[in-house]
């Protein structure tokens, strides 16, 4: 059993019990959340494709912690110019446990 939802402007593939970062979400720890944006769903049987969401589906995951990825260096120059450029960045992320995915035939 998995589906597919939306959230933060990306798509994420859920399967029950599995963890996975999404962007971050202003929720606290230990909360739970559900996504009713499903694009695609599948309960072992069959496929459900929603035009664009799946109607009443639905993924509720329990939120485990708030943190940040490793940081990645942005850096810009142009030859003869002298211009040179160094920026850092840490994306912040929200990780989340799919505990239950309900609404697909």
């Amino acid at each position: 059993m998995y589906a597919v939802f939306e959230t933060g402007g990306k798509q994420f593939r859920a399967e029950l019990g599995g963890t996975m970062r999404i962007p971050v979400l202003d929720v606290t720890e230990g909360d739970t959340v559900s996504f009713d944006r499903v694009l695609i769903g599948s309960d072992g049987d069959g496929i459900s494709v929603g035009d664009p969401v799946v109607s009443g589906a639905v993924v509720t995951a329990e939120v485990l912690r708030h943190g940040k990825d490793d940081k990645i260096i942005v850096f810009k120059r142009k030859r003869r110019k002298g211009y040179r450029k160094k920026q850092g960045h840490r994306q912040k992320f929200t990780e989340i446990r799919i505990s239950d995915i309900v609404g697909l035939e």
